[in-house]
């Protein structure tokens, strides 16, 4: 469950990274361009994601612990995104890669 809140919390920020005028963005990808074309549907979009990933991190912590750990998170993630987005570290594999390695990781210790 922490996985699936952490790939909404990264997908939530990228989409809003993408409403951003000020960021140096590359539309590599079909979404991307969408996202360029329909901002306002896209900042609906990350919110929206946004309030799921915390809702997902109420359901698996209690409020004040999941409150803290979405924020660290999202400041986490945040972060990386603004860092590595422009340099196109960031692609579909490597993400899809990572996830399946936390998500294997966070069953076989649960």
């Amino acid at each position: 469950m922490i996985t699936i809140a952490s790939l909404i919390v990264f997908l939530a920020f990228y989409t809003l990274y993408y409403t951003s005028k000020r960021a140096v963005l590359s539309y590599d990808l079909g979404f991307e361009k969408w996202m360029k074309n329909n901002p306002k549907q896209t900042k609906i979009t990350g919110l929206t994601l946004l309030l799921l990933a915390y809702i997902f991190w109420l359901f698996t912590q209690s409020l004040g612990c999941g409150t803290l750990m979405f924020f660290i998170q999202l400041m986490a993630i945040g972060s990386l995104i603004v860092i590595l987005s422009p340099l196109k570290k960031i692609s579909n594999k490597a993400i899809i890669v990572l996830f399946v390695i936390v998500a294997l990781l966070e069953f076989y210790y649960n």
